[in-house]
């Protein structure tokens, strides 16, 4: 079983969350991590399994794994 998302669905991703982009952290699936909802971050880059890679404020570089974890980008910040 594949569980990586579909090349369609990447690159979706990679139009949807441009480099620069600002987002919000809805929900993290790992307990080692110190990040919490509503964090806020800036986009680097989406690799090829469509994780979201982002330089968070409060300092940590953690990737958003697609279809554990949730961002939703910002509008205005």
């Amino acid at each position: 079983m594949n569980r990586f998302p579909a090349k369609e669905t990447v690159e979706r991703l990679r139009k949807q969350y441009l480099s620069g982009t600002r987002v919000e952290l809805v929900r993290m699936n790992d307990p080692y991590s110190k990040l919490k909802p509503g964090d806020r971050g800036t986009v680097v880059f989406v690799d090829d399994t469509g994780t979201i890679f982002c330089d968070w404020d409060c300092g940590s570089s953690l990737g958003a794994v697609y279809g554990e974890d949730a961002v939703r980008k910002l509008e205005f910040d």
